[in-house]
């Protein structure tokens, strides 16, 4: 029989798993059972796998059979990865959210040894910078060049009002982690996006009940100007039964705050609301060398949280905050998650870090129940309609509108049991909440 002839070749395959080669150099050395990995590093991002096999010239049957062997043992190691873009602000003022975000998500990732309903994902990161203009140049790449077949996070609300039908227009799936603008909870709605963290104004629908709870008659109502901010004093108003004495919008770029400071203490109100997600500590550094801590108490909504008490430290005790989950809360997921998250990133998690989590869990479980085969449209649509039963707040279910129904707690910052600062939870003022706007979809 004529000699052989052999020439390497590399077959290259992403996995989510770091770089690492196999070589074999002669067929006498081909595997007798599955290949694996011998250089895996957790904790990084999806890269390649290469398998380097000799290509064999030979008309010997016996040959060609032990090189289809080769290549399918390499292929079926290397399953192909579902493409996932994530799209997060990680530049800028809003950038500590966004990274948050990212963190948790990885963190669900890893910690299903870098797959997702048992299918291998690879995440193709980008960088909105909080400009819905880059956002849009970023989702059509994705979904054009990168042929991704999910896109989640998004950060703010400028950016999903941006790109969201960009996005589901063209059949992607959707999953945001974050902003919930009202238009998409409402008359927008589509079944091709998921938000899996809550509708803008619910928290702060939360929040003026929460204020009626607390017995305040008069307030100011602060909030960045922007869709969020705009949904978060429409939605506080809804609930709110005393008198808005005054509503303030600083610009999405303000760093200074004081003559706001000063419109607030001439209203001389009971309280204050605020949102300022985009400069929320140097808000409440000003408020309080104001002096106004000390008479009128602040109730925020995503701006008292471990993005934030880190730098506050004691200057935040006693703010009050909304929001559907806490480091305190009480269930085995979220336990589970607060111990994770501190021990790979060294800090409290946030809710943005929660929500970041919560979106892993929620392609875990619906990614799982197609068994990886998210090209069929219709199965996984109605499989991340099912919503979770794994969740930092206990479990996850959809409304009608593809946006949650959630329960709402109100919080105190103070110190935990390690004398650090954090949140403690004092109330619930809403439960099993469904958003203001899931009527006007029409959805069923």
């Amino acid at each position: 029989m004529r000699r052989a002839r052999r020439r390497a070749t590399t077959l290259a395959l992403r996995t989510p798993s770091d770089s690492f080669f196999v070589s074999a150099q002669r067929l006498s050395h081909l595997p007798r059972k599955p290949l694996r990995p011998y250089d895996l590093r957790p904790g990084r991002t999806p890269c390649f796998f290469i398998l380097k096999v000799p290509m064999i010239f030979s008309r010997s049957r016996s040959v060609a059979v032990a090189l289809a062997y080769v290549f399918s043992a390499g292929i079926a190691l290397a399953q192909t990865p579902i493409k996932i873009g994530y799209l997060g602000t990680l530049s800028g003022p809003v950038s500590p959210l966004g990274q948050d975000m990212y963190d948790g998500f990885l963190l669900g990732i890893e910690q299903n040894g870098g797959k997702l309903g048992g299918t291998p994902v690879q995440v193709i990161k980008e960088d909105d910078q909080f400009k819905p203009e880059v956002a849009l140049q970023i989702v059509n790449r994705m979904i054009e060049k990168d042929k991704v077949s999910i896109i989640t996070g998004i950060t703010g609300s400028n950016v999903m009002m941006a790109v969201n039908k960009s996005i589901t227009s063209k059949e992607v799936f959707l999953v945001g982690a974050n902003a919930g603008p009202s238009p998409l909870a409402g008359a927008q709605c589509s079944p091709y996006q998921f938000v899996s963290s809550w509708q803008n104004d619910s928290w702060a629908e939360a929040a003026g009940k929460y204020a009626n709870d607390k017995g305040y008659k008069r307030m100011v109502l602060v909030a960045t100007n922007y869709q969020a901010g705009k949904d978060a004093v429409n939605g506080f108003k809804k609930y709110f039964k005393g008198v808005v004495v005054d509503e303030i919008y600083p610009g999405i770029t303000q760093p200074d705050f004081s003559a706001e400071m000063t419109q607030i203490a001439s209203q001389k109100p009971d309280a204050t609301f605020a949102f300022i997600p985009t400069a929320n500590i140097n808000f409440i550094r000003q408020y309080q060398l104001a002096g106004l801590s000390k008479t009128v108490p602040l109730l925020t909504v995503g701006m008292a949280d471990a993005t934030t008490l880190g730098a506050l430290k004691d200057a935040a005790l006693g703010i009050q905050s909304v929001h559907f989950w806490a480091p305190d809360t009480d269930n085995p997921v979220s336990r589970q998650f607060v111990d994770a998250f501190e021990k790979k990133y060294g800090r409290i998690p946030s809710n943005y870090a929660a929500q970041g989590y919560d979106s892993a869990l929620l392609l875990d479980t619906a990614i799982a129940r197609v068994k990886g085969e998210v090209g069929n449209k219709k199965a996984f649509m109605a499989a991340l309609k099912q919503g979770s039963a794994k969740s930092v707040r206990g479990s996850l279910k959809f409304n009608n509108n593809n946006f949650p129904i959630n329960d709402w707690y109100a919080f105190e910052v103070a110190k935990d049991a390690k004398g650090r600062v954090s949140l403690k939870t004092v109330a619930t003022p809403l439960k099993d909440y469904q958003d203001s706007y899931h009527t006007q979809c029409t959805m069923k």
